[in-house]
């Protein structure tokens, strides 16, 4: 039996065509208030934008007699006609929003035009009014949208947690701030400002509102004019790339659309540019002929179609790299008072990596009670090549107090007693000592939940030819002969040549190490002299606070500097004197490909990477005792024979096979 549906069962059929989360509800209405001329628009969110979304503009308002109207469906202003679907110039025009909402929630309009003494609030609850009356208000419209999906729970239980869903809504409110430079928009979740923007209509000063000092500064114009496409706007130097595609932003006919044609575009005219699985940053304002143009082809509008998708292409990829061919590439370093501070410790014109720890630990004899099957130098060792800075709360609390480690601590007067009532032997501690308990107090607390048959196994070790060579008794026959091309070292060991890629077993041993420090809770950190403030968007501010037990974890020591800023104290050990900034981001990238979580294996691909950047590079001399106490480590791990990316550390050479090679036997 063929049957015409229940008006309530339409209205939830078009809801769940339209309304799939609550920051499709806040795009519906900041698109009406857009429309309605708006220059002020405030959105306010709790829970995510399930319990509480209200957004308020100072715009046109709705006339009382029309306020009824506005709830039905297919009900709009915006057109009137078949023919101006092909010169659509409003965000909105399906006259599906308010209709859709309503049935899914409780919602609440107050409205008020201009020519009116009083204004009127109208409540709906899934479909049902409940309320209609006369108002005193300020000229424009609010509307209130509580409890979404409660008469559908099927659809809300399908929804992500509420700073998800909250970081959702974050990235459209700036999407479309970045749309509109001329409206000031103000973006309030749970009592909290995250987006405030001053609606001057300065392109350049919106990006710095938006994105922070870093960004703004390091941004080039793109322009073009051609018959039927123009293209203005901003793209980033490479150098602020970043993991994923949330920082490819552009708008066509002012109007925030996903377009796999224009992301291709952009990443093409970056080719070779920027590194590989690296997308660059971009405003790009790009305007078309309206009757060449198909936005109604999704029912978000977030899609459209072209009638020459091939030449905007071209146009995009061609405009994107003459912006960045115009420009000197070469990143700059802006000597603020923080490098003037660091100077004065480290001395005019230093550079940190000068300054950063050595490669490898300088060879010295085996130390008493050393444990053959660790890769984690003594505390004392830790001194003598690292500085005084480290926080080596679980050495210290291991050991006596005449050991090496408390006089060489106190001689520079952070020495600190980890147990106890606070106090060394040489009375009170330094406040800067205190800052290294209470870091290393934290990273303990987020140890307190760590389960270790959690991380990654050591990979089973591979068959090697001769594992002899890998034993303490073997290693004492060793002939270290050099260095070949700044990269490989030469062995020799009974009647066979080994060829050691200094790179590969450095890389190896970092990982190794950074691993066996996880696995062992003895995590290492480097005070960064002065702090690394770092500015981050909604989105990344949300996996940080996530995952920030994990960050504890692996040797950071972060904490919240205001707005969307956060101070890095300190670095894992192995990551001093890197770019610091750059390897952060990548790790919080990792967590926003991966929808907020790390699994083991991006987790062990990260460490690998952290490894790799950490470890001595090829076409780098290495003194034969940095060589020699690299070969020592390496061949103390389970499986020294590949790098963390399978590439082999060692290879070897009979001398039978050579030999043969000078013909000595045929």
């Amino acid at each position: 039996m063929i049957r015409l549906l229940d008006k309530n069962v339409v209205d939830k059929i078009a809801a769940g065509e339209v309304i799939e989360r609550p920051s499709s509800v806040v795009k519906e209405l900041l698109e009406n208030s857009i429309d309605a001329g708006a220059k002020d628009i405030t959105v306010e969110i709790k829970d995510g934008g399930t319990s509480f979304i209200r957004v308020t503009d100072n715009g046109c308002g709705i006339p009382k007699e029309e306020v009824r109207t506005a709830y039905m469906r297919h009900a709009t202003s915006k057109i009137e006609n078949e023919d101006d679907l092909s010169r659509i110039s409003s965000l909105g025009f399906r006259g599906e929003a308010l209709s859709t909402i309503a049935a899914v929630a409780q919602t609440e309009m107050i409205t008020k035009t201009s020519d009116s003494l009083t204004g009127i609030k109208y409540v709906i609850h899934g479909g049902v009014e409940v309320e209609y009356k006369e108002v005193g208000v300020p000229d424009g419209t609010t509307i209130v949208v509580r409890n979404l999906f409660f008469n559908t729970p099927a659809r809300k239980k399908f929804l992500k947690t509420a700073m998800t869903e909250g970081s959702y809504i974050n990235d459209l409110v700036l999407k479309l701030a970045l749309s509109h430079p001329e409206i000031s928009f103000k973006f309030i979740t749970n009592g909290k400002t995250n987006i405030s923007t001053s609606g001057n209509g300065n392109i350049k000063d919106n990006i710095y509102q938006l994105f922070g000092r870093d960004i703004s500064n390091n941004l080039m114009p793109i322009n073009y004019d051609g018959d039927n496409i123009k293209i203005s706007g901003y793209v980033g130097k490479p150098f602020i790339s970043r993991g994923n595609r949330g920082f490819e932003n552009y708008f066509i006919n002012n109007r925030y659309i996903k377009s796999n044609i224009i992301n291709r575009a952009i990443e093409e005219g970056y080719k070779t540019f920027v590194m590989q699985h690296r997308f660059p940053f971009t405003v790009i304002y790009i305007e078309l002929p309206k009757d060449k143009i198909d936005v109604n082809v999704h029912p978000t509008k977030m899609e459209f179609k072209y009638d020459n998708e091939r030449e905007l292409f071209e146009v995009i990829t061609k405009s994107v790299r003459e912006a960045l061919l115009q420009t000197d590439l070469i990143p700059k370093t802006n000597y603020n008072e923080n490098e003037k501070k660091r100077d004065k410790v480290l001395g005019a014109g230093a550079d940190i990596d000068k300054n950063a720890p050595k490669p490898v630990e300088p060879f010295e004899e085996k130390r008493a009670g050393a444990v053959s099957d660790t890769i984690k130098p003594s505390p004392v060792d830790k001194v003598k090549n690292y500085g005084s800075s480290y926080n080596i709360l679980n050495s210290l609390k291991e050991a006596e107090p005449d050991e090496p480690i408390y006089n060489m601590l106190n001689d520079k007067g952070v020495a600190y007693q980890a147990t106890g009532q606070g106090k060394s032997e040489q009375g009170n501690i330094s406040s800067k000592a205190m800052e290294d308990i209470q870091a290393d107090e934290r990273r303990a607390k987020a140890f307190e939940t760590y389960d270790s048959n959690k991380m990654p196994k050591r990979p089973e070790q591979m068959a090697f030819e001769n594992d002899d060579f890998i034993s303490k008794q073997a290693r004492a026959k060793h002939r270290l002969i050099g260095q070949v091309f700044g990269t490989y070292w030469l062995m020799e060991y009974e009647d066979k040549l080994y060829i050691m890629d200094q790179h590969a077993a450095h890389e190896k041993v970092n990982y190794e190490r950074l691993i066996h420090n996880l696995n062992t809770k003895q995590v290492l950190s480097q005070q960064l002299m002065p702090p690394m403030v770092i500015t981050v968007t909604y989105a990344e501010r949300q996996a940080i606070l996530d995952n920030y037990d994990l960050f504890m974890k692996i040797g950071y020591d972060i904490v919240e500097f205001g707005g969307n800023e956060f101070k890095i104290n300190a670095v894992p050990s192995n990551l001093f004197g890197l770019h610091g900034r750059e390897m952060f981001m990548e790790f919080v990238g990792s967590l926003i490909n991966n929808a907020g979580y790390m699994s083991n294996d991006v987790f062990v691909s990260k460490l690998a990477t952290m490894a790799c950047k950490a470890a001595i590079k090829g076409n780098t001399p290495i003194t034969f005792q940095e060589a020699d106490a690299l070969i020592d480590e390496l061949l103390e791990l389970e499986n020294p024979y590949t790098c963390p990316h399978g590439r082999p550390t060692i290879i070897s050479m009979s001398q039978t096979e050579l030999d043969k090679k000078f013909k000595r036997i045929v």
